[in-house]
């Protein structure tokens, strides 16, 4: 069996030794001759398996008890929608910070639901610096703000959490969570698509303190209310079984690993690494502020565009797939969360390395 060394933004990598596991259980799950798939979301033994994976989680994070976790579908696009309309009533404000392409998203969406104010807005640097904070215009009395914290298009991270003072901070962590450890008390909300650090796509997990539940209209319909889903268990309608199984996988393999510190030194080491090689190198570059560089998406330039194809086709050659940038930017992008091992990102810089000085 031949495995690449996959950069992939999303689904993205996952760790072998997952992928390994649930290929041993897929025909016969816990002994019972049925694959997990095949059982009743409602039955005792999946039961087990989601509040397994809710406890990891938050053994993990460390969420307070006064935070709901849940497990939905419909990716984070649709929290993009169904965020303003739980937390904000009718007339409300709610208050967006635009730092690249899914921020951007997110405030258009909101957008037709209540009245977005952004505050700030990083399009004139093209999303490689964040909007000076002093020149943030925050309304006091918006009903959330929102935030990206990685822009995985961009490769752009906020590494510390705005202060906004009272206003709950919503944040998209697709790209962040379970990279590090977080400090959940600074957050009203927090959301993140599976495919990146937590498991196969077409599960999303929230994060909200529990007072923000009761915000929703009485008008939306239940499907629509997180409220719903937190006094269901996330099982109001049936839950993506498959992809919930797998993140508990996920959850209990970073536990195996020494948790989110050692998540967070690895990840350190290998944009480091990354970063490094760029940098020194005269022939690619990082166009990202260095401040706000993302240690999950490494978005990198060559010195000519013609080059471009030749870079993946070798790289192909070398098992390195997955590397041509968003098709928004261009260039390269090396995707490098948390089940990327560092001898993968090793052997990119290897390549790199190679190819600048056949091609300088």
């Amino acid at each position: 069996m031949r495995r690449v060394t996959n950069f992939s933004a999303g689904p993205a990598v996952l760790p072998d030794e997952v992928l390994a596991q649930a290929r041993d259980e897929m025909l016969d799950w816990n002994g019972s001759g049925m694959s997990v798939m095949e059982v009743s979301h409602r039955g005792k033994a999946f039961t087990r398996v989601a509040e397994q994976a809710e406890a990891d989680l938050r053994e993990l994070l460390q969420v307070p008890d006064d935070y709901a976790v849940l497990f939905l579908q419909g990716g984070a696009t649709m929290e993009f929608a169904l965020l303003p309309m739980n937390l904000s009533a009718e007339g409300q404000v709610v208050d967006y910070l635009v730092t690249g392409s899914w921020s951007k998203k997110a405030a258009k969406e909101a957008a037709s639901v209540r009245k977005v104010s952004v505050v700030a807005d990083g399009a004139p640097s093209r999303f490689t610096d964040v909007p000076d904070r002093a020149g943030w215009r925050l309304d006091p009395q918006a009903a959330y703000f929102h935030y990206c914290a990685n822009e995985t298009i961009e490769g752009l991270e906020m590494h510390e959490v705005p202060d906004v003072g009272s206003v709950p901070v919503v944040a998209d962590l697709s790209s962040t969570i379970l990279s590090r450890p977080l400090d959940i008390r600074r957050y009203g909300v927090i959301y993140a698509g599976a495919q990146k650090n937590i498991g196969p796509a077409g599960l999303v997990i929230m994060i909200i303190r529990r007072d923000l539940l009761e915000r929703a209209p009485a008008s939306l319909p239940n499907i629509l209310k997180f409220s719903a889903h937190a006094a269901e268990g996330s099982m109001l309608n049936t839950p993506p079984t498959f992809a919930w199984y797998v993140a508990g996988l996920v959850f209990q393999w970073i536990k195996r690993q020494g948790g989110l510190p050692a998540m967070a030194e690895r990840n350190q080491r290998k944009s480091a690494m990354l970063y490094q090689a760029i940098d020194a190198s005269g022939f690619y570059r990082n166009p990202v502020k260095p401040a706000y560089r993302s240690w999950m998406n490494v978005p990198f330039t060559l010195p000519r565009e013609e080059l471009d194809a030749v870079f993946l086709k070798e790289a192909e050659q070398q098992g390195l797939m997955n590397l041509k940038g968003h098709r928004s930017v261009g260039g390269m992008r090396a995707s490098i969360y948390n089940a990327m091992p560092e001898s993968g990102v090793a052997a990119l810089v290897d390549f790199m390395a190679d190819f600048a000085r056949r091609h300088g």
